[in-house]
């Protein structure tokens, strides 16, 4: 039987046994109310004194012993009532405890549920519908309206677009163009369309995210485990406590009223209701956050440290600037340079193609194509003569007109790369390609500082020109360049040594940096499966703002758990010696001690409905 249930029917025996026992001391009924209250109270006490000694058979010892004793107690001393409400105080958290953590699981396990099962693969007769764990990288697969995509894979068609919700929190649809890179577990929003798998279902994005969810039932974290040990004092110094009020007053019921509002469901239930409802806010916003363990680490976190390719910046050549001479048109020159482009294995022949394709400009076949390596190259296009590339091949010794002065200067004072473009012997244009700051990356950076984290770096493998550059526009510390793998996990482990460190990259690289940090945060938005499952929370969204919304609800998630449990515990504390004085009777206890136990429970609740936060642009 689930536990839910199990815990649900406790609840309901004592629920039904305390009402029962008071309607009968009303009445003349055939069955005392003192008998129904016991009679209600056993098979609570019963299921309890079982639980403890399943822990105690793994090595576990837990404060539910000061439960079992107050019932027991209770029926011995004449207090029945008092029991009855204990049992129901104890049945009624553990069940309010699985109300939260199937509200807080909830969007996690509809990820599971929403796996991808079929594909339409284009075979040679025509379509065939096939289990998705049969796709293979190179599988052309047809998704139409309203389907789920079965694996990764690039856009075959022109245009696509997305409800990519389950996988990124992102609520509005969205474009994609031909080439673009597709997760599964997205839906087609749009027309049908077909695509290329580039992984097989099990390596596919939205695999990796079950994969991760599923690690991250399991996780426990240093808080809640803290919190069990300091549990254990309890268990003897409530003892201790009701024997002094027995021993002083000589009067035993007092030492039962101890027992009764000592009862520490705050400290066992507190902190795993506030750490699950705090993973699965995050969840919501499209931030995945591995389990009790890497909130509690986020929460600390006081010095961050990022990557520059794809974390910092957007990750790949972006034009920025085009500027033609008079009297040619730019979008024939991004034709004409995109139709030769088509001929090249160039890193940045790719983006130029899909500049041209993005724009809707029909591409043409070239001809005659002579690549110069590390230079650019020449070739025909609808029997015009084109040549891209550096100033020294497209210009040789000649001085640049006027009119590109301004795209030097601009690639004279950044990291930005300047393709010179002549069509038929003359310069027409020059198109400015940079990997751009992301709009929100300062942004981000200031909000983390006004949270607490301290100290900014930034680790690269890039040269120390191209990172101190876009250091320069960025609230960063301080900057290591011309980094390998190697010297990242060594430099965060040397920041780690003085204050809980927390890493943010992207890449293939950046695994083994991830998995030295506190808490290793991955952009998970575009692929880079090893990087997600090294890290201890990926974002599903490919805005690092998220990065500044996670360590704020990992902080809150913190402080409203201790804020649950210290102040259950300090209500307790005093009832307690109120109690240990005569001045509370069992059965007013019971119900002030269940009182204290649901007004903690709906406060860590909190954690489920946290104020909303968004960075869309530069600070």
């Amino acid at each position: 039987m689930p536990a839910i249930a199990v815990h649900l029917s406790l609840f309901a025996i004592a629920l039904t046994g305390t009402l029962a026992g008071l309607f009968a001391g009303t009445v003349d009924a055939p069955i005392s109310a003192p008998v129904i209250w016991s009679a209600a109270t056993i098979p609570v006490a019963v299921a309890l004194a079982v639980s403890m000694f399943r822990d105690l058979l793994i090595g576990r010892v837990g404060v539910d012993a000061i439960a079992l004793v107050a019932m027991i107690a209770s029926i011995a001393m004449g207090e029945p009532l008092a029991g009855t409400v204990v049992a129901m105080m104890y049945s009624g958290g553990n069940l309010l405890e699985d109300y939260a953590r199937g509200k807080a699981e909830r969007e996690l396990r509809s990820l599971r549920d929403r796996t991808p099962r079929i594909a339409h693969r284009r075979e040679a007769d025509g379509l065939a519908d096939v289990a998705a764990e049969e796709v293979r990288p190179g599988d052309e697969l047809l998704v139409r309206a309203g389907e789920l995509l079965p694996v990764d894979g690039e856009l075959l068609d022109a245009r696509a677009k997305l409800d990519e919700s389950a996988v990124s929190g992102e609520p509005l649809p969205e474009t994609r163009t031909k080439g673009a890179l597709l997760r599964s577990g997205t839906m087609n929003a749009g027309e049908a369309f077909r695509y290329r798998a580039s992984a097989a279902a099990g390596e596919s994005t939205y695999a990796g995210i079950v994969r991760m969810v599923e690690a991250a039932q399991t996780v426990k974290a240093p808080f809640i485990r803290m919190a069990d040990r300091f549990a254990l004092l309890l268990l003897p110094a409530t003892l201790l406590v009701a024997g002094l009020a027995w021993w002083l007053s000589g009067d035993p019921v007092r030492a039962l009223a101890v027992l009764v509002v000592a009862t520490p469901c705050p400290l066992i239930l507190a902190a795993p209701v506030a750490f699950i409802g705090g993973v699965s806010r995050a969840a919501r916003s499209g931030i995945l956050i591995k389990g009790s363990s890497a909130i509690e680490a986020l929460g600390r976190t006081r010095t961050a440290i990022f990557d520059k390719t794809g974390t910092l910046t957007e990750g790949g050549a972006r034009l920025i600037a085009l500027d033609s001479a008079p009297g040619v048109d730019p979008d024939e020159v991004l034709r004409l340079l995109g139709s030769l482009e088509q001929a090249s294995h160039h890193v940045l022949a790719e983006t130029l193609v899909g500049l041209a394709r993005e724009k809707g400009l029909p591409l043409s076949h070239p001809s005659g194509v002579r690549e110069y390596r590390g230079s650019g190259l020449e070739g025909l296009v609808n029997g015009r003569h084109v040549r891209a590339g550096s100033r020294s091949l497209v210009l040789a010794d000649a001085v640049p007109p006027e009119w590109a002065s301004a795209s030097e200067a601009l690639e004279a004072n950044s990291t930005a790369l300047t393709i010179f473009v002549a069509i038929d012997g003359r310069l027409a244009a020059l198109l400015t390609m940079a990997d751009a700051i992301r709009p929100d990356a300062s942004a981000t950076l200031t909000r983390l500082r006004e949270i607490g984290v301290g100290r900014l770096l930034m680790v690269t493998g890039d040269d120390a020109a191209t990172a101190g550059a876009v250091a320069a526009q960025l609230p960063i510390d301080f900057v290591r360049a011309g980094c390998s793998p190697a010297e990242k996990v060594a430099t965060i482990r040397s920041e780690a040594a003085r204050q809980p460190t927390m890493m943010v990259g992207d890449g293939l690289n950046d695994a083994p940096a991830l998995a030295a940090a506190d808490v290793g945060v991955a952009m998970g938005a575009r692929g880079a499966t090893a990087s997600s499952e090294a890290a201890d929370v990926v974002i599903l969204v490919d805005r690092i703002g998220h990065v500044a919304e996670a360590v704020a609800t990992a902080q809150r998630t913190r402080a409203i758990a201790r804020q649950s449990i210290v102040a259950g515990l300090g209500l307790s504390g005093i009832a307690m010696i109120l109690a240990g004085f005569g001045l509370i009777p069992p059965v007013t206890g019971a119900f002030l001690q269940q009182g204290i136990d649901i007004a903690v429970i709906l406060n860590a609740l909190r954690t489920l409905v946290g104020p909303e936060e968004r960075i869309t642009g530069r600070g």
